[in-house]
């Protein structure tokens, strides 16, 4: 299976650098992407066929495909009509239509099928290989050459192959062949042969094998043959799946026996750079389904990923190893775990730097781009494998990557058997990203983001646009993969205490291709510290979930730079109010049956840690709080470091070392009577200890566990063979400010988080206005109480008035802040150069008959002033005169806003529809 190498690509490549400039802005080249990947993941419109493509090479800006099918059709919803096609198929590179070049690759007995294509160094012969007895009516005995120039058989060229014939590899006088067969040309030739590439005669090539041979390449200096398949013995020697052989003698070089017994070779590849590769495929259990990386110069092995998936193909190209295969679980390589199927992969042929350290005897794989197409199993019938071959074919300059299986949607749109990729023209915007903020302190707010996707960058530039500016007010560089989608963040510290921010983001690719803007998250600055999760992300959270989201799945990490944010299963209730600490800090609410919060990033815990989180609950059928294990939204098969509640109500703490070590509350020491209580379990070298409400309620000697890695899971997965196991493996009841620690917290330290849940703090309360309207010198009878703008100027004088619905203080609690915020609308000129002031209005007004000519009075002391406000919609805050403010608690209290000049200011009123647009008080509550 020769491949077409030595293509060279001039790509345009323009990554974002990681930055937090102020109002950095990106402007990358139209067609790049990340790099080294070569080729974009948009599929191009290519027609297809209505069975399954075994076979592909490429000459000249065509692509022969072969397999086993009877027609081709061009793609969904394009015109042309279907054509007989049988069992081959030559196709435009560039533009995916089928060329005048048309064969019939037909046998007598049975069904015919095409299993490899080959074409000679020269680019002037095309061979084929598999079981058919006749091309064009031509006889052959299972393998042909085709004059590529004029598209015809070679009557002269037909060696006799007794049985299918699976695998081609050709130099500049040899065609080696791998299959079925036990004889070529009446001679014995088990399932390997050579012939002469131009007359079909037999060579004096051995290379017996006792099981089929699927793949067959020769090394680029021609000295050796590499060999793959079923077998377990070649010419005699032991050795399975894989084997070296002379070139000229078929005489083993180098035998292989640490490839499982159910595990065989379907392709091998070499590359220009020293390299081959296998990709395998097997099944039961212990089997290896991936790909190994080897080295020409010695034929030792470099890297092994034991990705479960049957990997069918693999090609290296311009230092990437792209392959075909269904791909479903990658936990060995510190990937994915076992779930969907990744049907097209790209990884580095090399490791960058240094090796990782064998784990079992190997040393993993190199990891996984960012180029990530997607597929299908395939079509009723066949073997449900998806992708099976590749080939890279260059017109007009521009590089294409053809797949060919037996996959029937590629990208989530209706495409069989054939597909293929360019080199250019990227086209697919990230996905949105998903936005959170929140502030503790003043200060500082923190802008987090789960990071987007984009299937053929894994580089991404993101913009945080705040107060809905058109500008950002910073741009970071975050890198994400489909299957590893990280939480982002960035830190505003130009916020000011009492004020309410919001903010938007936007993923940008290396393209230029831009996501829609991500819902609104809002942040209000407190105007002294929160001092409980102040103290946790003091005390060194790496995970701190405080359930404040309100857009799922996203679970935002509040930590100070841990950044492993969580992903919700099953549509937990957002929201629950009110939560466990004392503030405006909500809940989350888990049905006990399905849902659960996992952590989205993959890593190793040691066996010094703390797991910590709040929980109210009635539930009589227990289940897990939070616990460690090694798959995601499927049930772990390894699990523990994990809190749990037993029917009855006890909490249950333990660790895995080779057994279950726990610690439990007493047996009438129960917690499910729908009250808040704070469990935290630690291990250190001191051992385990389990904390409930502050308290030590006991501990064990220890000070190991399992090492594996995994994900961290709240409100759900397995707890089987755990003691006093419950009823459910799911918690019913609210969870809060869930943390996890690398150190063992200390008893004082507990005790201080327990005893800070209950401590005074800020309460904010976002009041919009309840009516609005303006006046307008200019037309003195006329009422604007419906418009969604409000003006504002001195002369000719525009006034706007606002209504609110003040809230009364919280018991206990004073007025610390006020602002009042207002958004800019859109036309031209909404800013203004002039001052502008709020103050009370101290008549009777109504949007429906306030005009200039019965406008209110208006207080001569300003409550707040607003000063050049720059043109383009944006959010501004106006701080308050607390005092005055707190004298009108709890009544009906009107605003007016006036100016000193002549340049309006405009803003949205409450019946825009604008993101942010309504007038709206902020006010901050705190102890007196």
């Amino acid at each position: 299976m020769r491949r077409s190498r030595g293509l060279t690509a001039a790509l345009v490549l323009s990554l974002a650098g990681a930055g937090t400039g102020i109002g950095l802005v990106l402007m990358p080249q139209a067609s790049a992407i990340t790099a080294p990947v070569a080729f974009t993941a948009d599929e191009l419109p290519t027609w297809q066929t209505n069975g399954v493509v075994w076979a592909m090479a490429q000459a000249n800006g065509i692509v022969f495909a072969g397999g086993t099918f009877s027609a081709v059709r061009p793609p969904d919803g394009t015109a042309g009509t279907e054509q007989e096609a049988v069992n081959f198929a030559a196709l435009d590179a560039a533009t995916g239509n089928p060329t005048s070049c048309k064969l019939a690759f037909t046998v007598g007995d049975g069904t015919a099928t095409v299993r490899t294509l080959v074409v000679s160094k020269d680019q002037k012969t095309l061979y084929a290989g598999g079981y058919f007895g006749a091309v064009n009516g031509t006889p052959v005995s299972s393998v042909a050459a085709i004059d590529i120039a004029s598209c015809t058989p070679k009557a002269a060229f037909h060696p006799s192959f007794s049985a299918t014939v699976r695998a081609l590899a050709v130099t500049d006088d040899t065609l080696y062949a791998g299959g079925d067969f036990g004889a070529v040309e009446g001679q014995t030739r088990e399932r390997f042969a050579a012939v002469d590439a131009s007359t079909g005669a037999i060579k004096p090539f051995k290379a017996n094998a006792d099981e089929p041979g699927r793949a067959i390449e020769v090394t680029p200096d021609g000295k050796h043959v590499l060999l793959g398949g079923d077998f377990f013995a070649v010419n005699g020697s032991t050795t399975h799946a894989l084997a070296v052989v002379d070139s000229t003698t078929g005489a083993v070089a180098k035998t292989y026996t640490n490839i499982p017994s159910n595990s065989v070779v379907k392709d091998i590849s070499t590359d220009d750079n020293g390299g081959f590769y296998t990709g395998n495929e097997g099944s039961g259990g212990g089997v290896f389904d991936g790909r190994i990386g080897l080295r020409l110069s010695d034929f030792s092995e470099k890297w092994r990923d034991r990705c479960l998936g049957a990997t069918q193909f693999v090609l290296p190209y311009q230092g990437v190893l792209y392959s075909s295969s269904h791909a479903h679980d990658c936990s060995t390589e510190l990937e994915f775990p076992d779930g969907k199927r990744n049907f097209l992969l790209a990884q580095p042929t090399n490791h960058e730097g240094a090796a990782p350290a064998p784990v079992d005897g190997f040393v993993r794989g190199p990891g996984k781009l960012g180029w990530h197409p997607t597929a299908n199993d395939g079509m009723d019938g066949t073997e449900g494998i998806g992708p099976r071959v590749m080939a890279v074919a260059e017109k007009n300059d521009v590089k294409y990557l053809w797949i060919g299986g037996e996959f029937t949607l590629i990208n989530g749109k209706a495409q069989w058997g054939l597909t293929r990729f360019a080199s250019t023209g990227d086209r697919g915007a990230p996905t949105t990203p998903v936005a959170s903020a929140a502030s503790v302190k003043p200060g500082e707010a923190q802008v987090r983001w789960r990071t987007s996707y984009d299937a053929d960058d894994s580089k991404l530039t993101y913009r945080i646009y705040r107060n809905g500016s058109a500008t950002p007010i910073a741009t970071v560089s975050a890198s994400s993969l489909e299957w590893e989608r990280p939480q982002a963040s960035w830190v505003d510290t130009t916020v000011k205490a009492g004020q309410t921010y919001t903010y938007r983001v936007t993923a940008t690719d290396a393209a230029g291709n831009t996501s829609a803007l991500s819902a609104t998250a809002s942040a209000t600055v407190p105007s002294a510290v929160q001092a409980y999760p102040n103290q946790v992300r003091a005390d060194g959270a790496q995970l701190y979930w405080r359930y404040d989201d309100t857009v799922s799945p996203y679970v935002a990490d509040g930590s100070v730079s841990g950044n492993t944010s969580g992903l919700q299963l099953n549509a937990p209730a957002l929201r629950q109010s009110p939560g466990a600490v004392s503030g405006s800090s909500t809940a989350m609410g888990f049905n006990g049956t399905s849902q659960q919060v996992y952590s989205d990033h993959r890593q190793t815990v040691g066996s010094t840690f703390t797991i910590e989180t709040w929980f109210k609950t009635s539930t009589t059928r227990g289940g897990k709080l939070i616990g460690f294990g090694n798959n995601t939204s499927r049930s772990s098969t390894s699990y523990d470091r994990q809190l749990y509640m037993t029917n009855t109500g006890r909490l249950v703490f333990g660790v895995y070392n080779g057994s279950t070590k726990t610690v439990a509350t007493g047996l009438l020491d129960t917690y499910n009577d729908n009250k808040w209580h704070h469990v935290v379990g630690t291990q250190g070298p001191g051992g385990i200890t389990l904390y409930v409400d502050g308290q030590n309620k006991g501990t064990d000697k220890a000070t190991s566990t399992q090492a594996y890695a995994g994900y961290w899971h709240v409100g759900g997965d397995t707890l089987a063979s755990w003691p006093n196991r419950p009823t459910s493996n799911y918690f019913a009841g609210q969870i809060d400010e869930t943390a996890v620690y690398p150190s063992a917290l200390t008893a004082t330290q507990v005790k201080n988080h327990f005893d800070l849940a209950g401590a005074p703090t800020d309460t904010v309360s976002t009041v919009k206005a309840t009516e609005d309207t303006y006046i307008n010198q200019g037309a003195p009878s006329t009422a604007y109480g419906t418009s969604t703008s409000l003006a504002v100027r001195g002369t000719s004088a525009y006034e706007a008035y606002l209504r609110f619905s003040l809230p009364a203080a919280p018991a206990g609690q004073v007025l610390k802040s006020a602002s009042l915020q207002v958004k800019t609308n859109t036309q031209t000129g909404a800013g203004t150069v002039d001052k502008v002031s709020v103050v009370p209005v101290t008549g009777t007004w109504s949007g429906a008959g306030t005009t200039f000519n019965t406008k209110p009075t208006l207080g001569t002391t300003p409550l707040g002033t607003l000063t050049g406000v720059p043109d383009g919609s944006a959010v501004q805050n106006v701080p308050l005169d607390t005092a005055a403010l707190s004298a009108v608690l709890g009544t009906s209290y009107s605003l007016g806003l006036t100016g000193s000049g002549s340049d309006p200011l405009w803003i949205w009123s409450s019946e825009s529809t604008a993101a942010e647009g309504a007038p709206q008080l902020v006010l901050t509550f705190g102890a007196k």
